[in-house]
């Protein structure tokens, strides 16, 4: 596997490669990714470009009852759950950090309904942290190049930080993401088109 031609060939294709979530702060980037569970990243942004004209800090958030917040974010899917988190994480902001998100990776992770996913894209995209965040796309891609073989999310995400130089992790976050949902789909992968297909450890495999 060569993980330099790899990366440089991600690099040529996406040089636009970046968030698609629309945020201007942390604590919006933290609602945006929670809400992101399960759903595309445009309905999303629909979503927060109405939910975050008032409620877009975690005090304006709490100011929202259970069932006032699973109106605004009904077609997210998985709504209550998301809601539930959503005011937690707030409320452990308040309580336990002065209302300012948490910085560091492992206070992250103490904030109600927030999992490594989710806190690895914080840090890297808000505090400008090296991480990789694994989401389907990442899983699915780096299962497939040979990049990291796992069964888990975070098998996939060890085995990356193994393979990738730790300064570019959070930049192969997000060509991995791109080349996810453009070419490498899950159901049809367009391999025929595909760049990086003389490289790729499923492909060859398929022959």
């Amino acid at each position: 596997m060569d993980t330099q031609a790899i990366f440089a060939e991600l690099e040529r294709l996406y040089p636009d490669a970046r968030p698609a979530l629309e945020f201007h702060s942390a604590y919006e980037l933290l609602v945006a990714v929670i809400l992101s569970a399960q759903c595309t990243d445009e309905r999303v942004n629909q979503v927060t470009r109405t939910l975050f004209k008032n409620y877009n800090t975690p005090a304006a958030m709490l100011t929202l009852s259970a069932a006032q917040l699973e109106k605004y974010i009904y077609s997210c899917g998985f709504y209550r759950n998301k809601a539930a988190h959503i005011l937690s994480a707030s409320r452990d902001i308040m309580e336990k950090f002065g209302g300012e998100v948490p910085s560091a990776f492992e206070d992250l992770l103490t904030l109600a309904g927030v999992g490594r996913k989710t806190a690895n894209v914080v840090y890297s995209v808000a505090f400008g942290g090296d991480a990789i965040a694994v989401d389907t796309h990442v899983f699915r891609v780096a299962n497939r190049l040979g990049l990291a073989e796992g069964k888990t999310p975070e098998a996939v995400e060890r085995g990356l930080m193994e393979t990738i130089p730790q300064a570019l992790w959070s930049r192969a976050h997000h060509l991995l993401i791109f080349h996810g949902r453009r070419v490498c789909h899950s159901q049809r992968p367009d391999c025929e088109h595909c760049t990086l297909a003389n490289l790729c450890k499923w492909r060859n495999e398929q022959k």
